[in-house]
């Protein structure tokens, strides 16, 4: 894969990522909301990582190019968003853990657990609330997200 893959993501509440200030957030998906093109980098050293948890990607997004990543904060891991080019993680000679998610693909819905913190998956809570990391798969929050991968161009931003 030579480019970052382009998506949006929706979750079960039909639900989409736009970027607020420097936050990801969850809002309902509408004529009058443009989410943000997700873009998606697998990791070209998979054999360093553990097996079976599913393929190691890179997260970013486009406009500003930000990429997402893991960081404990306060002993607890959190979500951020860094400026970074998903290709110069890409292109590191090892794989760059904080940056990386293992995506797990069942049915429409992948979940996205953090290789650098096991256990903890990104997910979305209520309308207009940041997303963020959980280590509660699916029980509370939503943990599962939809990408849709069609040419972007072509997209209608109504459901």
């Amino acid at each position: 894969m030579d480019c970052p893959r382009p998506a949006l993501v929706s979750d079960w509440n039909q639900q989409v990522w736009i970027l607020q200030g420097q936050t990801l957030m969850a809002v309902p998906w509408s004529n009058n909301v443009r989410p943000v093109t997700v873009t998606i980098m697998p990791c070209k050293y998979p054999e360093s990582l553990e097996k079976d948890k599913g393929v190691p990607i890179y997260l970013g997004i486009k406009q500003p190019e930000m990429c997402l990543y893991c960081e404990a904060i306060g002993g607890q891991p959190k979500l951020q968003l860094e400026n970074q080019n998903i290709m110069d993680l890409y292109n590191q000679a090892k794989p760059v853990k904080p940056f990386l998610f293992y995506r797990e693909t069942t049915g429409k819905t992948s979940t996205f657990e953090s290789v650098a913190f096991p256990g903890w998956f990104i997910a979305s809570s209520e309308t207009n609330q940041p997303i963020f990391l959980i280590s509660e798969l699916g029980n509370v929050y939503n943990t599962a997200f939809q990408l849709d991968f069609k040419e972007l161009s072509q997209l209608n931003y109504s459901l």
